[in-house]
């Protein structure tokens, strides 16, 4: 597989701005942590590898420079480097005949003109589409029409990438946007999606009745997917999806397929390891790694500094590992089952 300085930049842009943005497809996408090497450079052959493991397990689409993928830990040039990894290995291993793989950039800046500029330059690496959380720094002096400027504003811009808003208030000094408010941003024809990692699941359910088609309404963690679909979500963005891809498409799968009691029970256990991710958040799915995809993958459990890895013999390590032994169980048995009917 190429490095990526050996690329050359795509022929055109994924989603010119004269044409309709790409719809985002249902299903699960991925936020990806940010692999480091020893000498603390991003680490392309580890990012390359997960990409590559986690379109063999069937996800939808991926995310780079999300909450889960230190995107505040990184210089500009590594987030480019990073987006160009996963780039060529979609464009080496997916599996396009079910239509191309969205691959969405974290661009979140203050102002409308950074923000705009990291679109620009997610959009010359390959991403097609943007993450953009609300502007925080000055929530006293802000209201909900400033904040709909934001976005407007952005999303018109020829420079931009079509949005999805990130509604994630802990990473955005509080700032919690409504869905009367989301309703509004929903109608511009370049802001094609939300993820609510809000955790609201009524406000998912407003979205969900009255947004427009091809409006994107997805939940921002795995532990309420199976909520999330009953009411006529989209789909996840979740950074367990990491450890267990799997196992979080299969609780809409059986849904459809009727049978409840087995989604259910699925869920219940997606959300206990769920609840492990979200306490430990990214450097506890990084911990994680090497328990889901052996200890070859021990490199990808470092964060960049202030934070350090945890430690086996850790209480906090020994904690993931009890919380996801259930989900590590399942999605290993899901794997089997996948190799045994190809």
């Amino acid at each position: 597989m190429d490095s990526p300085s050996q690329l050359s930049p795509p022929a055109s842009p994924s989603d010119p701005i004269d044409q309709p943005p790409m719809v985002l497809p249902r299903g699960v996408y991925v936020p990806m942590p940010a692999f480091f090497t020893a000498d603390d450079e991003i680490d392309i052959p580890a990012t390359q590898r997960h990409t590559a493991r986690l379109l063999a397990a069937g996800v939808t689409g991926l995310v780079i420079h999300g909450s889960n993928g230190e995107a505040v830990h990184l210089s500009s040039r590594e987030r480019r480097a990073a987006i160009e990894a996963v780039v060529d290995t979609v464009r080496h291993d997916a599996d396009l005949a079910h239509g191309p793989v969205p691959i969405i950039a974290g661009c979140s800046a203050q102002s409308v003109r950074e923000t705009i500029a990291l679109c620009r330059e997610a959009r010359e690496a390959g991403a097609t589409h943007a993450l953009v959380l609300p502007p925080g720094y000055y929530r006293g002096l802000m209201n909900h029409e400033d904040i709909a400027r934001y976005y407007e504003a952005i999303a018109s811009s020829p420079s931009a990438l079509p949005i999805i808003i990130y509604n994630f208030p802990a990473a955005a000094n509080g700032v919690d946007l409504n869905s009367d408010l989301l309703l509004r941003l929903a109608a511009h024809p370049r802001i094609v999606g939300v993820k609510l990692t809000c955790g609201n699941t009524g406000k998912l359910a407003r979205l969900a009745a009255s947004a427009p088609p091809g409006f994107f309404v997805g939940g921002g963690s795995a532990d309420f997917i199976l909520q999330g679909h009953i009411v006529g979500g989209h789909g996840t963005i979740s950074g367990l999806a990491n450890l267990a891809p799997r196992a979080c498409a299969r609780i809409p799968e059986l849904f459809d397929a009727g049978r409840i009691a087995e989604a259910r029970s699925l869920q219940h256990e997606v959300a206990k390891a769920d609840w492990v991710a979200i306490k430990t958040g990214f450097i506890g799915v990084k911990a994680a790694m090497p328990m889901f995809y052996g200890p070859s993958e021990a490199s990808c459990a470092v964060p960049r500094l202030p934070f350090t890895r945890l430690e086996e013999g850790s209480e906090a390590f020994d904690g993931i590992r009890r919380g996801m032994a259930g989900l590590l169980e399942i999605e290993r048995r899901l794997a089997a089952e996948a190799a045994g009917g190809k």
